[in-house]
């Protein structure tokens, strides 16, 4: 549907989850393991497909896959760069008793597509800044992978210690990595439904 969880949304849909205390050292190699296996998810679901399976739509108000891509690359972008500010930002250990949610909580929740909400109009395909499939999707691995880069060098700790406290609540750096990876696997699954579609083109 022509439609995604919001980033606020999501974060809302985590707050029912009892905070568990995390292990920094594995949850890091878990988010680069998620990071790596979404990224490649993204770039397999499209592969091999031709410009009139790209830009099929089921309907008037169904994304097409080429304006999935494009979302995307655009959130990728918009997302990273919110963990890079919080990262800048003083850490704030003490701020770390106020987070409701759990990894795994707020992973499900983003993955989770029957859950509907209209994405900010930035991030709306029309809106992208890439303007062909190519393009977002180099777009979209460059950033991947200095996300990935970046996290395999970054202290464990030094993540969990910077939390950023949103409208609706609480969350460190690693949660707003995991959620990054989490974003891009939900509209993976959106791709595939586009694709199961009967009236899907056969080239």
């Amino acid at each position: 549907m022509k439609s995604t969880i919001t980033f606020l949304s999501l974060l809302w849909l985590c707050t029912f989850a009892c905070l568990a205390q995390p292990n920094a050292s594995k949850d890091k190699t878990f988010a680069v393991n998620y990071l790596k296996q979404t990224e490649a998810d993204v770039l397999n679901s499209v592969k091999g497909l031709s410009k009139a399976q790209l830009s099929f739509k089921p309907d008037s108000s169904t994304w097409s896959i080429e304006e999935c891509i494009k979302h995307i690359a655009a959130s990728e972008k918009e997302l990273w760069a919110m963990v890079d500010g919080a990262l800048k930002a003083p850490a704030n250990p003490e701020l770390r008793a106020k987070i409701k949610g759990t990894d795994s909580a707020l992973v499900k929740a983003v993955e989770d597509r029957s859950h509907k909400a209209k994405t900010f109009a930035a991030l709306e395909p029309a809106n992208s800044p890439y303007k062909t499939v190519p393009e977002a999707l180099a777009a979209f691995k460059e950033n991947r992978e200095k996300l990935i880069t970046f996290i395999q060098s970054a202290s464990a700790d030094n993540l969990r210690n910077h939390v950023s406290t949103l409208p609706l609540g609480t969350f460190d750096a690693q949660q707003l990595i995991l959620l990054i990876a989490a974003h891009s696997k939900r509209h993976t699954s959106q791709i595939k439904e586009v694709i199961a579609n009967q009236a899907f083109p056969k080239k």
